[in-house]
């Protein structure tokens, strides 16, 4: 008699336990892709608005009117942006109280610009440890559907009267799925982890870098 190998007939014919780790993994994959894309979208937006922030920061136009075309603090602003706004109206606001020093001034727009530039990453960084999470137990979870489904064929070979490859193959089979699901969930959550963690800390490395360029610029304002 013939043994129907295939993918579907092995996950169909998988024990419960193992049927439930498949669907685990397969839920968990899915959702790992969704944020990958989500995420691959996010940083890649953050970058072009920082590059376009920049190229206008840097081109002469006074810091007043480039505050008002960015939102003039209606904190719609984003990346960058948002750091330059945050750190620009808090400066504004001090010093037309008149009556506070110029260092104090540029206390409280670095203090601002360091919230905001907190705010800003922490967005960045959203979602990147449920993919280190997946990428670091997938093949675990799918091991233990493996292992759950051998002990299954063995226990099941023990208590037939012939004992033939055959027979103990198809239950092999199908639970070593669970481990290649395991590894399919987990592979690109590592890899994508890995790449956007990269990309969250150059962006990091801007802003603040920014951060410091901005506040020197306020420096020399406040003491003129």
């Amino acid at each position: 008699m013939d043994t129907d190998l295939s993918l579907y007939h092995m996950i169909a014919g998988a024990s419960p336990v193992v049927q439930l780790v498949m669907l685990l993994l397969f839920i968990v994959s899915m959702i790992s892709w969704a944020m990958i894309g989500r995420k691959y979208i996010d940083i890649k937006s953050a970058t072009k608005a920082a590059n376009e922030f920049e190229s206008r920061f840097w081109s002469g136009k006074k810091m007043s009117d480039l505050y008002e075309q960015i939102g003039a603090g209606r904190n719609n602003s984003h990346g960058m942006a948002a750091i330059f706004e945050s750190g620009f109206r808090e400066y504004v606001r001090l010093r037309k109280q008149g009556n506070i020093e110029p260092q104090f001034v540029l206390e409280g727009a670095q203090r601002t610009m360091r919230v905001a530039l907190s705010r800003e990453i922490d967005e960045l960084d959203a979602n990147l440890a449920f993919l280190a999470t997946v990428g670091s137990t997938s093949p675990y979870i799918g091991l233990f559907g493996t292992v759950w489904g051998i002990m299954n064929s063995f226990r099941s070979l023990g208590n037939a009267q012939q004992a033939t490859l055959a027979s103990v193959a198809p239950g092999i089979a199908e639970a070593l799925i669970a481990t290649a699901m395991g590894l399919f969930a987990a592979i690109p959550a590592v890899i994508a982890y890995n790449r956007f963690s990269h990309e969250v800390e150059r962006l990091e490395t801007r802003y603040e870098t920014f951060a410091e360029e901005f506040s020197t610029i306020l420096q020399r304002q406040a003491h003129e």
